[in-house]
């Protein structure tokens, strides 16, 4: 793990994120590091993992490596307690969980091979599931 103790000041979290500002939080980070094409998901009533997904692409291994520690490091600072960071060896795609949003940061190849936007955008709440499979079953 990264140290992050330099970021550690006068102005460190007193309070918990909400999942709105931490959304704000790493949309412009995304932004100020120059990430492609960032979307964001909402996985509530989707999923119990997270309420949010934040996907965005850099141009290559290196950006997408620096993009991510960035982020990271702001997390750490904003939040206290950091995030969860995996996929920072290869950095193909980098997985943050931040525990209320979740990010994902790929390079364009590797995005679009997974597409997770097509698979989380679809509407595949327990409601629609539950009313698809009813109306399967009267048929």
């Amino acid at each position: 793990m990264q140290d992050t103790t330099e970021l550690k000041d006068e102005l460190s979290p007193t309070r918990p994120l909400t999942t709105v500002e931490l959304q704000e939080l790493v949309i412009n980070s995304l932004q100020d590091d120059k990430a492609e094409d960032i979307i964001q998901i909402n996985l509530a009533g989707k999923t119990s993992i997270a309420d949010s997904m934040i996907i965005a692409s850099g141009r290559s291994t290196r950006q997408v490596s620096a993009i991510a520690d960035h982020l990271y490091r702001k997390l750490k600072h904003a939040t206290g307690d950091g995030c969860k960071l995996e996929g920072m060896e290869k950095a193909d795609w980098v997985l943050l969980d931040a525990g209320n949003v979740i990010i994902h940061v790929f390079r364009p190849e590797v995005r679009s091979f997974y597409n997770l936007e097509k698979m989380w955008a679809a509407d595949f709440t327990p409601e629609k599931m539950v009313a698809t499979q009813s109306s399967n079953s009267e048929e």
